[in-house]
């Protein structure tokens, strides 16, 4: 629909003259009065159907939204792949997934949002999201037509800046990702830039020490998963920066609440006393302790002071 929007956009303004080597048609009732021309037909084709691509887009714009919603109640936190058109964003979703989406070495063979849950190693559940690719010189028309995709980058918790390691203009394409960022919205994100196609470009996978954006980055190959390993790291440090680290001691009557820590947070470690008592260390944000927090069950008395130190914190910082 968004590619059909764009395109139909784009005629709009080139229907001028277009057919002045026909007459008027005739009119309908009685057949009398001039009628309108092809150009005015044409015209009033395209405007209905803009309009009818407008209203379907604009529902599922909303739907999107409400489950942006329900994501952000349940305190999961959205990771999208963004970055230059063939640059195997989604040879990387599919690998860090365990999905079969669509690839193929040709520009936007993707164009519609695919999300998955995605466990993260010392952090938990993100939502891992493939969005549609970037290309120089986007035109203005078709950046607006597909800000329905885009919405799901702008409203994310962490970027993927994905770009093709053996590309020689890989620098002047992630500059081109980062102008398209700004222009929807999407400059405060945190990002981390992630330079796929070490199996081509022959460099070896790993951490980035230094960029020339001022970011560090992660060194990958999707296609065998080197790198990987690094890249979750990574995720993980990002993302837990604003995370807390506490213990919890929940009564065994307490069962649901204690569904609930593991829905809610990371459970770090867990043990139980002879009086079936559960201990939980979890690692967890604002929004996620309030949550927990807010639960019937919940007492005040149930958390245990316990320092940062005493948790398995195996993280990378990468800004």
């Amino acid at each position: 629909m968004q590619v059909e929007l764009a395109q139909l956009r784009h005629l709009s303004t080139r229907l001028v003259r277009g057919w002045t080597h026909l007459e008027r048609q005739r009119g309908g009732i009685g057949l009398r009065g001039p009628g309108e021309t092809q150009l005015e037909s044409d015209r009033r084709l395209l405007g209905m159907r803009i309009r009818h691509l407008q209203g379907r887009i604009g529902r599922v714009a909303s739907q999107r939204d409400l489950r942006r919603q329900r994501r952000r109640r349940e305190g999961i936190p959205t990771v999208a792949i963004v970055g230059y058109t063939n640059a195997g964003k989604s040879s990387l979703f599919n690998t860090l997934a365990g999905e079969h989406a669509y690839t193929a070495d040709q520009l936007f063979a993707t164009l519609d949002p695919t999300m998955r849950r995605l466990e993260i190693p010392d952090f938990g559940p993100v939502i891992l999201s493939d969005t549609v690719g970037f290309i120089a010189g986007l035109p203005h028309a078709l950046v607006e037509a597909f800000m329905s995709t885009l919405e799901e980058v702008s409203t994310a918790n962490l970027l993927l800046h994905v770009s093709d390691d053996s590309n020689p203009d890989v620098r002047e394409q992630e500059a081109e990702v980062e102008r398209v960022l700004e222009d929807i919205g999407a400059t405060d994100i945190p990002r981390l830039v992630v330079r796929n196609k070490t199996d081509i470009s022959g460099r070896n996978p790993g951490l980035i020490n230094s960029h020339s954006s001022g970011r560090s980055g992660v060194r990958v190959c999707a296609a065998d998963g080197a790198g990987m390993t690094q890249l979750l790291q990574s995720v993980s440090g990002i993302l837990g920066r604003n995370r807390l680290f506490r213990t919890m001691r929940i009564p065994a009557r307490q069962g649901r609440l204690r569904a609930r820590a593991y829905a809610l947070a990371e459970v770090v470690a867990e043990t139980v006393d002879s009086n079936g008592t559960w201990q939980l260390q979890i690692s967890a944000d604002l929004a996620a302790i309030g949550q927990i927090e807010g639960e019937p069950e919940f007492e005040q008395r149930y958390w245990v002071d316990a320092p940062a130190s005493q948790f398995n914190q195996s993280k990378v910082g990468v800004s």
